[in-house]
């Protein structure tokens, strides 16, 4: 498969902002922090044009209490039920365009070995919601990293030109193609916590 790639749109900040919204109404109740990571929070970067979500939440014991409330409104959430043996720190939602169903896809996805292929169809897809502890060491990693691309033009540039060589490529899945950027990313992730930590330590 080809990945979609798109050039930086100052639209993914505007949907970034009308989700967090509705994130608010449905799990406000947590007092969660909610910030947008990954390609599409760096002005400049091209991505895939799915919106990445961090959502903050005190500790564990929160994370299953965000279930019901995403899954239960008609919001075309799905959840990553199959991941938690993985991450059991992490709680793993998508957002679709449309109803989940009509593309014949579970709410919840319990089989990592099963998930349907149109789960990665990017324009079904709206965005990636990722529930963890706030503060926690993968909070960090997310958030290091997104403001150390925001600052240092770069490594953003570095990093936009490894995309560029890839997209040129076939792979099999989007977790194959991010494999091709896994070595840049944990290298330059290093670095980027290193950095915020240095930055937040007064």
């Amino acid at each position: 498969m080809k990945i979609a790639f798109e050039k930086y749109n100052p639209k993914w900040a505007i949907d970034f902002k009308i989700i967090k919204e509705e994130l608010l109404q449905l799990i406000g109740f947590l007092n969660p922090r909610i910030e947008h990571i990954g390609s599409t929070s760096v002005e400049g970067l091209s991505a895939k044009p799915i919106i990445d979500i961090l959502v903050g939440v005190n500790d564990e014991t929160d994370l299953e209490k965000t279930i019901s409330p995403l899954l239960n409104n008609n919001h075309n959430y799905i959840y990553y039920e199959c991941f938690n043996e993985i991450m059991p720190y992490r709680r793993l939602f998508t957002k679709f365009k449309i109803n989940p169903e009509e593309l014949s896809i579970s709410k919840i996805i319990t089989d990592r070995n099963k998930i349907p292929a149109s789960t990665e169809e990017f324009k079904c897809r709206l965005s990636n919601i990722h529930i963890l502890p706030y503060d926690s060491e993968h909070w960090i990693r997310h958030i290091a990293f997104r403001d150390y691309l925001r600052v240092h033009p770069d490594i953003k540039n570095q990093y936009q030109s490894l995309k560029e060589e890839l997209i040129k490529q076939e792979w099999r899945d989007v977790p194959e193609y991010n494999g091709g950027k896994d070595k840049f990313i944990k290298t330059e992730e290093k670095k980027a916590i290193d950095w915020y930590k240095n930055l937040n330590k007064h």
